[in-house]
């Protein structure tokens, strides 16, 4: 099996698949870290469909479904911000309302579309095995985004990721922070459509993160146990969608769920609480 695969990665597509699994693993996964730490997994959701619907809006009018969909995904972000600082809501309650609300527009869109909707469904659900030269060098932009980000700011997203408000009062720029991670996300995960599709794309920036939470409590180890965990499933998810012929957006997201559930039998820290509770 192991052979074939090797065998397979001397074609361009296989190549730019791997490649691009390896950079939507990576910059999904940093991203995770952010997501399960900040405990705002909707963020995730909120965004896939962001993207997904101003993906299809974008095909509606003929222009560029990344940048529609990038688009899309910034302007949620920058409405995300001040609500939730501001509003007497909840984050969870704005970031489920503004899901259901991007949810109704990508359906009216699809709805909408009168041309074959095979290119919409493909943002669905995605394609590695499709991607375009111009995916792998989006990708790339957007995975060097964060990886850059993160180092030079290490100790001030520590500090925010502890508590925000008192990371603010310490004269560190929390708000600034927050911005940028949720512009980063609205651009990795446009930036992923074509790869896992819109509907799925979120598992990606939850479960590395929701793993390397059952694992370790040193954040710089956190990193590379989430990146670990995402790289992983999506070159698992697209051995397995190669050899048995299925869906990759759909393969990669059962690997992470496989990968996640495995962290969590097998979590020290889980066991740990369980003997603190005997």
């Amino acid at each position: 099996m192991a052979d074939g695969l090797i065998e397979a990665l001397r074609y361009p597509p296989m190549q730019k698949a791997a490649l691009a699994c390896i950079l939507c693993g990576a910059s999904c996964s940093m991203l995770s870290v952010f997501v399960v730490l900040m405990r705002m997994p909707l963020i995730g959701v909120s965004m896939s469909h962001a993207a997904f619907a101003g993906a299809v809006f974008g095909m509606l009018f003929r222009a560029n479904p990344f940048v529609s969909g990038l688009v899309a995904c910034l302007l949620t972000a920058a409405a995300l911000g001040p609500l939730s600082d501001r509003s007497d809501l909840a984050p969870e309650n704005i970031l489920g309302i503004m899901f259901s609300f991007l949810t109704g527009l990508a359906f009216l869109g699809m709805g909408i579309l009168t041309r074959t909707k095979a290119d919409a469904l493909n943002l669905m659900w995605g394609n590695l095995l499709t991607l375009a030269n111009r995916d792998v060098a989006i990708l790339v932009a957007v995975t060097a985004a964060p990886a850059v980000f993160i180092p030079v700011f290490f100790k001030e997203i520590r500090a925010v990721l502890f508590n925000r408000r008192l990371a603010v009062s310490s004269g560190v720029p929390g708000k600034g922070i927050y911005y940028a991670l949720l512009f980063m996300s609205g651009a990795v995960v446009s930036a992923n459509l074509a790869s896992v599709g819109g509907l799925l794309i979120f598992a990606l920036l939850v479960q590395p993160g929701a793993t390397a939470l059952q694992l370790t409590y040193n954040l710089k180890i956190f990193f590379v146990i989430s990146i670990a965990a995402g790289v992983g499933a999506c070159v698992v998810g697209l051995a397995v969608s190669y050899y048995f012929d299925l869906p990759s957006g759909a393969s990669v997201v059962l690997a992470a769920t496989t990968i996640f559930a495995v962290s969590y039998a097998l979590s020290p820290k889980r066991r740990r609480a369980g003997k603190t509770t005997r």
